[in-house]
């Protein structure tokens, strides 16, 4: 494929007729072109980390109710998913993206590695952080990789992803609007910087009193903003050639020099 039209679904589904919500959100994306629907971050249940109570009920194995949900969902639409959950193992509680085909057949997982413990968002309290590390999925013949919230603002990671083969990153989110005008300029900025279709979609609404809001947004490997909006389903298309282009133009065709990071990252405390 020379194109790949991606739909940002900026809604959640923790409600009791979530499933069937869910499922319809899919199939109006669907119906609107998309191949691939990304949803905001762990939007199928309540903002938990409002508050430093964890809930063990908030967590499950794949094949648990959330991911069960969204792998049936994905296959009665008929479209791509990322979607996300908090999987519980023996030892550890991770928020996880999970990334569904048409078919409803899990893709592969992406952990959250950065997770902030702040009023509203006291998320080391529920989950930790990621231990999985950096990968590329391959789909509908472009790779897609994905960052949740608060690991889009260490850049080094969407580097990786690119140097791994990325062509777009996409990155589920849950922050306040008041913040929006902070996110944007990283966007932007790790598009430019990796060559790569950078896009997100937030939670859309306050919930339990924190101020949660702010758009959908899709940003080009030149750093054009090509979508942005408020709407529940905002779609953006990302096209082979661009994505080309970024890689022969200035910055892209500089060298990553992995060693000569990775040596000095080494002597680096964590």
């Amino acid at each position: 494929m020379e194109e790949l039209t991606i739909g940002l679904i900026r809604d959640i589904f923790a409600s009791e007729d979530g499933p069937e919500r869910l499922t319809k959100r899919l199939q109006e994306a669907k119906s609107m072109g998309c191949d691939l629907a990304v949803l905001p971050e762990i939007a199928c249940n309540p903002w938990s980390p409002a508050t430093k109570n964890m809930n063990a009920n908030d967590a499950e194995a794949i094949g648990g109710p959330r991911t069960t949900m969204q792998a049936n969902a994905a296959k009665e639409a008929n479209i791509g998913l990322i979607g996300s959950a908090i999987l519980q193992d023996e030892t550890a509680r991770f928020n996880t993206c999970l990334f569904w085909d048409e078919a409803g057949d899990l893709l592969g997982t992406y952990q959250k590695h950065h997770v902030p413990e702040e009023v509203g968002f006291w998320e080391t309290s529920h989950y930790d952080h990621g231990v999985e590390g950096f990968k590329v999925f391959p789909f509908h013949g472009f790779n897609i990789g994905i960052q949740i919230c608060s690991d889009m603002n260490r850049p080094q990671g969407s580097h990786i992803l690119a140097a791994l083969g990325a062509d777009v990153i996409v990155g589920p989110r849950s922050t306040e609007r008041a913040t929006y005008e902070k996110w944007r300029p990283v966007w932007v900025a790790n598009a430019l910087t990796t060559g790569c279709y950078v896009a997100s979609v937030n939670r859309p609404h306050e919930e339990q009193g924190v101020l949660i809001g702010g758009s959908s947004i899709a940003v080009e490997p030149n750093g054009t903003v090509i979508a942005e909006a408020d709407d529940a389903i905002t779609t953006f298309t990302i096209r082979r050639s661009t994505i080309e282009k970024a890689r022969v133009d200035y910055p892209g065709y500089l060298p990553c020099r992995a060693a000569l990071y990775a040596d000095a990252w080494s002597n680096l405390k964590d």
